[in-house]
């Protein structure tokens, strides 16, 4: 199991879910060229984490993350050369791409303020839990960039529809709790209370499952994006017979067969 001491963030580890909270709440939690490597380093790490079967990212102080610091992050881009610029952006992305390569499931507890690439973070994980006070907005527009940021034209429209992420990534708006679990990017919108509790009981449910078989369901949500339906169906064949050899597999039918419930040991 990874003993992360993390600068940027708190990290903690129960029933094999770890739980990732962003920790500058009296600025709403905003990124830094730091934290940005800090969470990139950790979701790579994660690959190799056998004691963690899913991850819980969240933010201190009743908001998620409200985006890339104005004064650390905006600033300094302003007086950078074209060659640091392309640096940051492909940095910025190496996150999403880490978060989606890790194997674990991912779940976002979204309370509050949940902006710019807070919304990306959001947008990156494969489960989001939300309140109706929350606010998420893709706000590059507003800043005089396009929507194109860290993925965002890619995996937004999948979640939300094509006309409904080319309107939230035009008009940089708020997109209220409420709207985003109607338009299907919320999974679940939670009391602010039991906001993190519901997320990290679901993120258990799912890490007392049959690991391989969750990694290989996030591996290939992800990479059939890119594949026709054939090579799709060839894709999935090949993925479900290699998991049918797994230990998991004869221990679910053998768990069946004695009408008790199995026990996965992700193998």
């Amino acid at each position: 199991m990874i003993d992360y001491r993390a600068e940027h963030f708190m990290w903690s580890v129960d029933r094999k879910v770890a739980t990732i909270t962003l920790n500058r709440p009296e600025r709403k939690n905003p990124l830094t060229f730091d934290s940005y490597g800090e969470l990139t380093s950790v979701f790579r790490s994660l690959g190799h984490a056998p004691g963690i079967n899913a991850v819980v990212l969240t933010g201190a102080g009743e908001n998620f993350c409200s985006g890339g610091d104005v004064r650390e992050i905006i600033g300094p881009l302003t007086k950078m050369q074209p060659p640091e610029l392309l640096r940051f952006t492909q940095m910025t992305g190496d996150l999403v791409k880490a978060m989606r390569a890790c194997p674990q499931p991912l779940v976002a507890a979204i309370d509050g303020a949940c902006a710019g690439a807070g919304a990306i973070l959001a947008m990156a994980s494969d489960l989001r839990f939300g309140t109706v006070r929350s606010k998420v907005a893709f706000l590059f527009v507003r800043v005089g960039l396009g929507g194109c940021d860290m993925g965002a034209c890619s995996i937004l429209p999948r979640i939300v529809g094509s006309g409904r992420a080319a309107e939230l990534l035009f008009t940089g708006r708020v997109m209220s709790g409420d709207e985003a679990h109607a338009w299907g990017f919320y999974n679940r919108v939670c009391d602010p209370g039991a906001l993190l509790g519901e997320a990290q009981s679901v993120a258990a449910e799912l890490a007392a499952g049959p690991t391989l078989a969750h990694a290989m369901t996030k591996r290939m949500l992800h990479r059939e994006w890119s594949m026709d339906v054939d090579a799709a169906i060839d894709e999935e064949a090949q993925a479900q017979a290699k998991l049918m050899e797994t230990g998991d597999f004869r221990r679910a039918y053998d768990a069946f067969s004695a009408k008790r419930q199995p026990a996965f040991e992700g193998d």
